[in-house]
């Protein structure tokens, strides 16, 4: 196991971000590797930190303007070589189906359940990404 994973957190939202990194924590399950987040607030900076940096993980709100985690998701799966796994916060669950268009490994709705957040983005860190799920209760 790895000693560290980096988690890349797509927001243009402060606050969402910090709900990411506390939701899921340093480790978010006791059998995948320490988490370290890099954080980006535009589609610039993601694209940036992907090319030059070894991402474990992506995390992408789907809310972000102007280019919105869904659209931004579909694009680096087309883009990036060997792209990472992709976790999608959706706005509501009915959205579910969206995160699929995206191609994206799993999805949770806002707000953020800290569980459903946790135990999503292990699976993505053990690399056997948990099916396209609303995170909803």
């Amino acid at each position: 196991m790895k000693a560290t994973a980096t988690v890349l957190v797509y927001s243009d939202d402060a606050n969402t971000r910090e709900q990411v990194r506390l939701a899921a924590g340093r480790r978010p399950a006791s059998d995948v590797p320490q988490v370290q987040y890099l954080e980006c607030a535009t589609l610039p900076a993601l694209l940036t930190a992907l090319e030059e940096r070894v991402v474990d993980v992506c995390v992408l709100d789907g809310e972000t303007a102007p280019a919105g985690g869904m659209g931004v998701c579909r694009q680096i799966k087309d883009e990036i070589f060997r792209c990472p796994p992709v976790l999608l916060l959706i706005g509501r669950p009915q959205d579910a189906w969206l995160a699929t268009w995206s191609r994206a490994e799993a999805a949770v709705s806002h707000p953020v359940d800290p569980v459903a957040l946790a135990d999503a983005l292990a699976g993505l860190l053990r690399g056997v990404g948990p099916a396209v799920n609303s995170g909803a209760a």
